[in-house]
C-alpha cells in the first residue's frame, strides 16, 4: 500500500456553521476558519492531502422542527433534546417515517449516542449555507493549484438518521449504504503517516469524527486535532468531554496550528 505523509481533514466548515448569519452558527467559527485558511497557506508545500466534509440535509429532517409536533401541532423549537421516553409520553411525536423515528430514537439511547437534538433548519442541500466557507475554500485551491487534488465527502443526506461523523451515520439505515461505514475513505485515511484535523463543531461533528476514526486499528497514534480550529454548539461544550477523554487515552494528540510541525 502506497504511503503519504500528511492528510488535513477539514470537518463541515461550511456557511451555516461557520459565519454569524448563518443558519447554526458556532460561536468562535469565523475566526477558526481564517486560521486554518493561514494554517493551509503556511504549510502548503508539506500537506499531501485534503479531504473536506459537508454535512447536506433535505428540509424535512429527522434533526430539524419540521418532522415533529407536540399534542397542539406546534414543532420543537431548536435545540430541544427528544428522548424515548418524551416519544412514548406523547410530548413530542414524529410526523413523518413514524415507527423508523421511533426506532432511531431509542437506538440513539441503547448504544451510547448523543441525544436526539433538534437543530435550526441548517445545510440544505444545494443551498449557500450548505457550500464551504470562501477563506477556505481559496486556501484549498491555492494549495490545489499546485498539483495536488481534493477530496469532498458529502454526508447528512438521509433524512432519517444523523451523520455528525464523517464516516458513518450515528445510527447507519439498513436500506441506505451510504449511511453505513464509507471504506473508501477509511482506507485513504490508513494511507497517511499523519492525520491532522480541523473543523466545526469540535462538541458534534468532529468530536463523533475523532471517536469513529478511534475505532479503526491502529489509526489514532497516527492522529492530530487542531484544537484552534475548532469550537463547540454554545451550550454543548460538556457534551463530548468523554469521547476526548477517551481519544486521548488512546493517543490522539491536542495540537495548536502554530504548534504542531509539519515537515
Amino acid at each position: 500500500m502506497d504511503r503519504y505523509k500528511n492528510l488535513l481533514l477539514i470537518v463541515d466548515m461550511q456557511y451555516d456553521f461557520c459565519l454569524p448569519d448563518g443558519a447554526l452558527y458556532v460561536n468562535g467559527a469565523e475566526q477558526d476558519t481564517a486560521r486554518l485558511a493561514d494554517f493551509i497557506e503556511r504549510n502548503e508545500s508539506v500537506i499531501d492531502g485534503i479531504v473536506l466534509t459537508q454535512d447536506s440535509h433535505q428540509v424535512i429532517d429527522i434533526s430539524h422542527p419540521a418532522f415533529w409536533a407536540d399534542n397542539d401541532g406546534m414543532h420543537p423549537l431548536p435545540y430541544t433534546l427528544i428522548t424515548p421516553e418524551d416519544i412514548a409520553s406523547g410530548a413530542w411525536s414524529p410526523l413523518y417515517f413514524h415507527d423508523e423515528a421511533v426506532k432511531y430514537v431509542n437506538n440513539l439511547s441503547s448504544r451510547g449516542e448523543f441525544v436526539h437534538t433538534i437543530w435550526p433548519e441548517h445545510c440544505i442541500s444545494g443551498s449557500q449555507g450548505a457550500a464551504i466557507v470562501d477563506d477556505v475554500m481559496t486556501a484549498v485551491r491555492r494549495w490545489a493549484s499546485g498539483g495536488h487534488f481534493f477530496d469532498i465527502v458529502i454526508k447528512g443526506t438521509n433524512p432519517l438518521t444523523e451523520h455528525f461523523g464523517v464516516l458513518r451515520a450515528n445510527i447507519p439505515v439498513e436500506s441506505a449504504p451510504e449511511t453505513g461505514l464509507n471504506k473508501t475513505l477509511a482506507e485513504k485515511l490508513k494511507k497517511y503517516t499523519n492525520i491532522f484535523i480541523a473543523g466545526e463543531a469540535r462538541s458534534h461533528c468532529v468530536a463523533n469524527t475523532v471517536r469513529q476514526m478511534g475505532e479503526i486499528e491502529g489509526l489514532a497514534g497516527n492522529i492530530f486535532l487542531l484544537w484552534d480550529l475548532m469550537s463547540d454548539v454554545p451550550g454543548f461544550e460538556a457534551v463530548a468531554m468523554s469521547i476526548y477523554e477517551n481519544a486521548f487515552r488512546r493517543g490522539i494528540r491536542k495540537e495548536t496550528s502554530f504548534s504542531v510541525k509539519l515537515n
